[in-house]
C-alpha cells in the first residue's frame, strides 16, 4: 500500500523553500556515550552537544534548515520543574518567529512522555512540536538516535503536522503526547499508545498521518506559564497489597498541594490508606485517582475518594494536576480539566 510513497527529498523538492526547524537538546541516551560499541546499558547520558547530534545526521539538510540549541544536558531522570519551564518558555519564544516552522526536542526516554505532555498543555502555538530520543547511546552498534532525529525533523517540517498537538516520534511511529507512553525498559519499540493508537507513521522518512486526537491541547488550554518560576508540588503514591497511610501523611507534612494515587485496578484505594487520603483532602490537598495498570479509564466509585484521572497514567496525571493548580483549587474545575485535556 506504500509503493507510491515519495522519499523525503522528493517531497521537499516540490516545496518552494525548505522550512526551518529548531532542535533543542536536553541530553539523555540520544546524547550518551559508552566505552564499548556493544554497550546499551551502563553508558553516560547527556554527553554529546546539540551541534554534535545534528552533525551525526548529514541528510537533515534535505528535510529542513536546522538550527541547534542546548537547553540542558542531563539524563531525563534528572529533569525537574525549572527545566520544564525553561524549555517550554524557549519553545514558545521560538514559535512566535515567522521563520521557524517547528521545534524538535531531543530528550532521554525515561521521562520523555512527561515532558511531552507538559509541552502539550503549555505550548501556545499550533506549529508542530516533536519530542524524540533513543534507546541506544550514540556509540552503540545500531544506534537509533540519528534515524529518530531525522524522522522528528521530518514531522516538525511537515505542514500536515500543524495543529495536532505535541507529538512523540521514535521508531517510525508518530504518537500524541497525550497518549504515548514508554512500555518497555529496554526494547527499541517501547513507545506506544495503549488503546488510543498512533497518529501515524513514517515511510521513506515521510510522515503519513492517519488519526486526530479529540483531547484539547496547546492553544486550547488555559495554562499560561509565561510568568511562572515554580510549579505546585504534586506527589505520586503507589497502591499495593498491605500499603500504608503514613506516606500520605508525609506528603501533607511536606506541603504537597496535590497527590496522585497510582491505585490498583481502576484506581482502587485500600482500607489501609483511605483514612490518610481523606485527611489529606480535608487539609486542602487535591487528590486524583489513576491506575498503576498502565492504561484504562477511572470510573466513579463511591467506595473511594479523589478526583477521576480519566485515562491519564499517574505520571501524566501529575503533570496536569500541577498545571491545574496554577489556575484553580476548585475540585469541580480540576475534574473538568482531567476529562478535557
Amino acid at each position: 500500500m506504500f509503493a507510491s510513497v515519495m522519499t523525503v527529498s522528493q517531497v521537499m523538492a516540490q516545496s518552494s523553500a525548505k522550512p526551518t526547524v529548531a532542535v533543542l537538546a536536553t541530553g539523555g541516551t540520544i546524547a550518551g556515550t559508552a566505552a564499548q560499541q556493544s554497550q546499551t546499558t551502563g553508558y553516560k547520558p547527556g554527553v554529546l552537544t546539540a551541534q554534535a547530534l545534528i552533525a551525526s545526521v548529514p541528510s537533515l539538510g534535505e528535510v529542513a534548515n536546522v538550527t541547534a540549541e542546548q537547553v540542558v544536558n542531563v539524563g531525563s531522570d534528572n529533569m525537574d520543574n525549572p527545566i520544564l519551564l525553561k524549555l517550554a518558555k524557549r519553545i514558545n519564544t521560538l514559535l512566535q518567529r515567522d521563520d521557524v516552522s517547528g521545534v524538535v526536542v531531543t530528550h532521554g526516554t525515561d521521562t520523555l512522555e512527561e515532558t511531552a505532555y507538559f509541552l502539550n498543555l503549555v505550548v501556545k502555538s499550533d506549529k508542530p512540536v516533536v519530542v524524540t530520543g533513543s534507546m541506544r547511546p550514540s556509540t552503540a552498534i545500531g544506534a537509533d538516535g540519528p534515524s529518530n532525529i531525522l524522522q522528528a525533523v521530518a514531522v516538525a517540517a511537515s505542514p500536515q503536522a500543524k495543529g495536532r498537538g505535541v507529538m512523540v516520534v521514535l521508531n517510525d511511529r508518530i504518537g500524541s503526547a497525550r497518549f504515548t507512553t514508554k512500555t518497555d525498559a529496554n526494547a527499541l519499540d517501547t513507545f506506544k499508545s495503549p488503546e488510543a493508537g498512533d497518529l501515524g507513521r513514517l515511510v521513506n522518512q515521510v510522515p503519513l498521518f492517519e488519526t486526530q486526537v479529540a483531547k484539547r491541547h496547546t492553544v486550547q488550554t488555559p495554562f499560561d506559564i509565561s510568568q511562572l518560576d515554580t510549579l505546585p508540588k504534586v506527589d505520586i503514591l503507589y497502591g499495593y497489597q498491605n500499603d500504608s497511610g503514613y506516606l500520605y501523611d508525609a506528603a501533607v507534612q511536606n506541603h504537597a498541594q496535590g497527590i496522585v494515587v497510582a491505585g490498583v485496578g481502576a484506581g482502587s484505594e485500600s482500607n489501609f490508606v483511605l483514612p490518610a487520603i481523606r485527611n489529606a483532602i480535608q487539609k486542602g490537598v487535591v487528590v486524583v485517582r489513576s491506575t498503576r495498570a498502565g492504561s484504562g479509564y477511572i470510573p466513579e466509585d463511591d467506595a473511594y475518594v479523589g478526583l477521576l484521572g480519566d485515562t491519564l497514567n499517574p505520571q501524566k496525571a501529575r503533570i496536569l494536576l500541577m498545571l491545574a493548580l496554577t489556575v484553580t483549587h476548585d475540585p469541580a474545575k480540576i475534574q473538568q480539566m482531567l476529562h478535557t485535556f
